[in-house]
Formats: C-alpha cells, sequence, structure tokens
C-alpha cells in the first residue's frame, strides 16, 4: 500500500575527514565494544595512511547529489537529508533539522546491502535513540528493504566484475577466481540473521554472468578479540592457500559486501592483500563497488516508489524481495541480554 512521505533520509556509518577527527571517530565506533585498544591504535594508523581522510563522506555527498539529479528528473520530488552513525553530520543533529524543516514522515536509506544487526537493527536503534534526543515533533523513519538481491545491485555488480576480468589475459581466464568479500562480523551475531545466506545469494547472482570462473566468499576487517569467532576465511589467509594449491594465477577480488571504496576496501584491500599478492606471486584484480552507478541510483528511487507509489519490488533469485518493516527477532546482536526496541516502528 503506498503511503505519504515528505523526505529521504540518507543513514550510513560516518568517517573522520582529518587527522584530528581519527580518533575521537574511533572512539564513537568503538565505544561499548570488546576491542583492544591495541587494535583502535592500529586502525587508526590504516586512516593516517590516507591522510585520515575516510572517503565514505564525500561518496554519501556524491550519491546523494546523484540520487537528487535521479528524483528532480523522474520522483517523487522528495528532500534529501543525510545523518551518520558515527560522525558529522550525526543522526541526532540530522533529525532536529528535519524537525525544524517541518518534516514527519521519512523514508531512511541505509548504506548497506545485506541484513545484520550493523548494518540493519543497529541503524534503527541508532534512529530511535535521534528520535529521543529531538523529542517531541522527531519525524517518524521507515526503513526502506535491503537490497542485496535487486537488479540495480546485482548490475551494477556485475559489470564491475567484467571491468576488472577485461584486465586478465583471456588465455589465463580459465585459472582465474571470482573472490568476493564483505566485512566479517561474529559468528553469535551471524547466526541471529541472514548476512551469510544473502551475501552467498548475491555472489551467486553476480557469477551467473561468469559461468565459467569459479568464485568463493571470503571476510575482511574482523576487529574483535583472538579468542572471539569470526565469520571466515579471511581474504589474507584464503589467497595465501590459493597460491599454494597452485591452480589459479589470478584473482578478481570483488568487495561485494561493501557499496562503495571506502578505507576499509582502499587499506585491506588495495594495500594488504594487494600487498601479499605480490610477494605470492599471484595475479590480483580488485573490482570497483557499486558506488554511484546509474542503475544502482535508479534502484534507490525504485525502492523508494515501492513506498510512495506501491511500485513492484524488483528481485532476482530465489528468496523474493526482503520485508519492509523488520520483525521484533531482526538482526540480533548476538550480545547477551541485547537491549530490544521493538516497539517503536522505524520500518
Amino acid at each position: 500500500m503506498s503511503e505519504n512521505y515528505d523526505a529521504i533520509l540518507i543513514v550510513s556509518f560516518g568517517g573522520p575527514e582529518g587527522p584530528d577527527d581519527v580518533m575521537p571517530f574511533l572512539e564513537n565506533v568503538l565505544r561499548g565494544k570488546n576491542v583492544p585498544r591495541e587494535r583502535m591504535l592500529e586502525v587508526a594508523e590504516h586512516y593516517q595512511h590516507f591522510g585520515g581522510v575516510s572517503p565514505i563522506n564525500q561518496q554519501c555527498r556524491e550519491l546523494i547529489s546523484a540520487l537528487e539529479n535521479e528524483l528532480a528528473e523522474q520522483g517523487p520530488h522528495l528532500p534529501i537529508y543525510w545523518g551518520n552513525r558515527n560522525w558529522s553530520p550525526m543522526l541526532a543533529d540530522t533529525m532536529r533539522q528535519m524537525k525544524v524543516d517541518g518534516i514527519q514522515r521519512a523514508l531512511a536509506f541505509m548504506t548497506s546491502a545485506f541484513s545484520s544487526y550493523s548494518g540493519c537493527r543497529q541503524y534503527r536503534e541508532d534512529i530511535i535513540r535521534a528520535q529521543s534526543e529531538v523529542g517531541d515533533g522527531a519525524p517518524q523513519i521507515h526503513k526502506l528493504r535491503v537490497f542485496y538481491n535487486h537488479p540495480g545491485y546485482i548490475e551494477p555488480m556485475r559489470e564491475r566484475v567484467r571491468a576488472a576480468l577485461g584486465q586478465v589475459p583471456p588465455e589465463r581466464h580459465a585459472t582465474t577466481q571470482i573472490v568476493y568479500t564483505a566485512h566479517s562480523i561474529p559468528n553469535a551475531m551471524a547466526a541471529g540473521c541472514d548476512y551469510e545466506k544473502q551475501l552467498h545469494e548475491a555472489c551467486r547472482l553476480v557469477s551467473e554472468a561468469f559461468p565459467d570462473l569459479s568464485w568463493r566468499l571470503v571476510y575482511q576487517s574482523r576487529s574483535g578479540p583472538p579468542t572471539q569467532p569470526w565469520l571466515e576465511p579471511d581474504i589474507c589467509d584464503y589467497l595465501r592457500d590459493l597460491h599454494t594449491s597452485g591452480e589459479i594465477t589470478d584473482v578478481v577480488v570483488a568487495p561485494i559486501g561493501f557499496i562503495s571504496d571506502h578505507l576499509e576496501v582502499l587499506f585491506d584491500l588495495d594495500t594488504e592483500a594487494q600487498t601479499l599478492c605480490d610477494e605470492i606471486g599471484l595475479n590480483m584484480v580488485r573490482s570497483a563497488t557499486v558506488g554511484n552507478h546509474p542503475r544502482f541510483i535508479q534502484m534507490i528511487r525504485e525502492l523508494i516508489c515501492e513506498r510512495t507509489d506501491s511500485a513492484p519490488k524488483a528481485c532476482l533469485g530465489q528468496y523474493g524481495p526482503n520485508h519492509d518493516v523488520c520483525p521484533e527477532d531482526c538482526c540480533l546482536s548476538g550480545r547477551p541480554a541485547a537491549p530490544s526496541h521493538g516497539a517503536a516502528r522505524t520500518g
């Protein structure tokens, strides 16, 4: 059923935009988490490799600009706001401005294609917390569905992988493998969501365009203590094993779990994984993320129109479109006695 909305809210992770931002940003990210300080300092050094600047905020600005043009041309004609979890513009500040502007109901697009605590439920908790900070008159926020199997995500990913594969000599395609990557999460968290299932399905859908190539899903960027099990294999461990097998000469590394080339892609893949491949003699080509591909921007509009105009819900594969309104047990954190916010609707 179509509903009336008066704004779009882009909700993202946020990132530092200068050296002085790095430690305060990481303290925001890691507050309340069991991450050793040594690990935080290690990650801070990753940011300093890039001048203390994460590209994620600029990528959000570019996405918003592209979506503004798409909505101006095709409708619906709705203003776009932007709020982050961990760095300016902070979500509560954005919602205060929305209240001042008279926004009452908004649709939220989270910059995560997959269902997990950090990519779904935690954003909904962020919204509820921000609404509480704003108080009476805070806008209602309804979340757009995850889009891991939407053709507007799969088709651009196929195009990105195809472009990367074009950098491998055709005579070596028979010994080339597509290695998809996603952010690792704790096993306990994975048990409470469809993250792994959705990732495998998205990889399968992209790989339908490359029937002669083998593929494997691996993980990157784990940050928890060594004693806590996280999703594996780690990409660098897998690349070593792949080289040892002697069966593969080239890998196309496709960060399917990320919609943009932010710092964890630039460091963990373009720096660490690439350095490893150079050392062991395995040719690595990294495919781009969907970024601001025109089909991806069109997809965001289609997701909006599902809610505003009852447009058909496009999807590929075997699982159908994901739910609009998250159930009570959606994307649990895996932590004992995790707080429940199911009573407030964030859609």
